[in-house]
């Protein structure tokens, strides 16, 4: 480092195990960039004085993850169409202007592509409604070339609020369901992919799933967000069942991916950064 290294990082709290620095510093290294990302965690209190702190230090870009995803955005000039409509940011820009981004739901819509899931004319079937299935479905809903989308959760202001969000700000028709047994093993018929947007399964609880091998067919894409276990009971579910699956370490690498086109308009290297990622895990 030196006086010209570009600064990045990500923001959270807490923030201890991110693999965010591994995987773009691997980038950094690779590419012979005098750029560094680091870590950092920030108190909710602290939000606004880190943000400024950081645009006083000419910082290249940001990463920011829970709990500040929704109340950065007051910190901000400017929001991208897809943080608009999702409501939350999981990557600045620094430069004249603060800009926000949601690279979220494009890492999950490159992992499908990538994966090569057909997307065109298909009818997607989500799981959880919180700020990650926020993202992919809005993302999906603008870009994706969908048919349909439907929303099962738990909290039932929520999923109904995503599902008129995406009613009102996109081109796609969206319904949402309370999430029980029932309702999933109906849906799960109808749905060409589905993506699973909960904790649940997530270490330490590894052996947890809200789907199971009956409820699922072979033909079916289903992709798990939880990146640790890299194979989920989920996916392991799926692959009994003869279905297609995706793993949620392609989200994570495509979504890094992206938040370095954002910041340094470069193709980032997506095998490196998933290798670097792997090499975090073992650990």
């Amino acid at each position: 480092m030196d006086a010209e290294t570009k600064l990045f990082c990500v923001i959270g709290d807490p923030i201890e195990h991110s693999l965010s620095p591994a995987m773009h510093n691997a980038v950094f290294k690779e590419l012979g960039l005098n750029c560094a990302y680091a870590a950092f965690r920030i108190a909710p209190e602290n939000l606004g004085s880190a943000i400024k702190g950081m645009g006083a230090m000419n910082f290249g870009g940001a990463n920011v993850t829970i709990p500040h995803k929704v109340n950065v955005i007051d910190f901000l000039d400017k929001l991208s169409e897809e943080a608009r409509i999702i409501g939350a940011v999981n990557t600045i820009k620094f430069g004249e202007k603060l800009i926000g981004y949601n690279t979220d739901g494009y890492g999950a819509l490159q992992a499908l592509r990538s994966s090569s899931a057909d997307l065109n004319g298909k009818n997607i079937l989500i799981l959880g409604s919180g700020g990650a299935a926020r993202a992919i479905a809005i993302t999906l809903a603008l870009k994706g070339e969908i048919a349909s989308l439907t929303i099962l959760g738990v909290v039932e202001e929520e999923f109904r609020t995503l599902v008129d969000d995406i009613n009102k700000g996109t081109k796609i028709r969206a319904a949402g369901k309370m999430m029980t047994d029932e309702t999933k093993k109906e849906e799960i018929t109808k749905a060409d992919i589905l993506i699973h947007c909960t904790p649940v399964g997530m270490h330490p609880k590894t052996n947890e799933t809200l789907v199971t091998r009956d409820m699922l067919r072979k033909g079916l894409v289903v992709m798990d967000i939880v990146y640790n276990p890299l194979e989920t009971k989920l996916l392991r579910e799926a692959k009994k069942a003869g279905a297609k699956t995706i793993g949620g370490i392609e989200m994570f690498v495509n979504q890094g991916a992206e938040a370095e086109r954002i910041w340094l308009g470069i193709d980032a290297p997506v095998e490196l950064m998933r290798r670097a990622v792997l090499k975090e895990l073992k650990k």
